[in-house]
């Protein structure tokens, strides 16, 4: 299994094959700053190839998952002669490319949120392939409020929830809460807080014991798909599960569901 070297700011915690990363800046509800964008770059580059690790959970330390994009480092950057508009070009451009690697990872990632999820916090939620929340929870798109416009995080909960509730988040600043998250489908269920991380957990594992070639194939053929027309979805899907069904382990697993027993998967990659 692949060592993780993290800065303190990004921990791992290894549980079989799932691996959960915590985002460790509580002080400033864990904002995605400079260094933050690119512990959570280095960490996925690593888990891209960690062929142990089945899934992953993001989740956050503290009182809150994350508040967005860092303002005090934003407005100090913005007071510095060097800094300006190229600054702010290529931080929101490092922030899209790694909200990019989410869905190219080949294995699935869960957020395990709490507290609040605002901007890009929420923008990370709806970016993640999967979401668990605490009773409790808020999640916004608050940019408005202040004067700038969540115009990056739109681009991730446009694509995850419906068109007008995405707008009408974007335009009042509003948040709403964990129940109409799940409702609106940013998130895929609410449980008390007390259990959120063994919820998480749990969901977590139940995809990790599945066979992973299966899962790596299907993450990737799900984000094709859904850009595609219907015709060229259905021929992309179909070359796939032509691809798929020729596995030993599939044979294997389509065996063992007929003569009633468990697969024998223990040699899948």
């Amino acid at each position: 299994m692949t060592d993780l070297i993290l800065p303190d700011l990004l921990l791992a915690e290894r549980h079989g094959a799932v691996t959960r990363l915590v985002l460790n800046t509580p002080q400033s509800l864990n904002a995605l700053s400079d260094a933050m964008l690119a512990a959570l770059r280095d960490a996925f580059t690593t888990l891209s190839t960690d062929r142990q690790t089945r899934v992953i959970i993001l989740a956050g330390a503290g009182k809150a998952f994350c508040a967005g994009h860092d303002l005090k480092e934003m407005q100090a950057a913005r007071a510095r002669a060097d800094k300006g508009a190229a600054y702010f070009l290529d931080l929101f451009n490092r922030c899209g490319a790694l909200m990019q690697m989410i869905p190219a990872l080949p294995q699935p990632v869960i957020a395990e949120v709490h507290g609040i999820a605002t901007a890009a916090g929420c923008q990370l939620v709806a970016t993640c392939d999967m979401a668990v929340a605490a009773d409790g929870t808020r999640f916004g798109v608050n940019g408005v409020n202040i004067g700038l416009f969540c115009a990056t995080p739109m681009v991730a909960l446009s694509r995850n929830i419906p068109r007008k509730q995405a707008f009408e988040m974007l335009t009042t600043g509003a948040f709403i809460d964990a129940d109409r998250a799940r409702e609106l489908g940013l998130v895929n269920r609410v449980v008390p807080q007390d259990d959120l991380a063994t919820e998480t957990l749990a969901l977590a594992q139940t995809v990790a014991v599945k066979l992973g070639a299966a899962v790596k194939i299907g993450k990737r053929a799900f984000y094709d798909q859904i850009e595609m027309p219907l015709a060229a979805a259905y021929a992309h899907t179909a070359t796939v599960m032509q691809e798929n069904m020729l596995w030993r382990d599939t044979e294997e697993g389509i065996q063992a569901f007929l003569e009633k027993r468990k697969p024998d998967w223990s040699q899948q990659d």
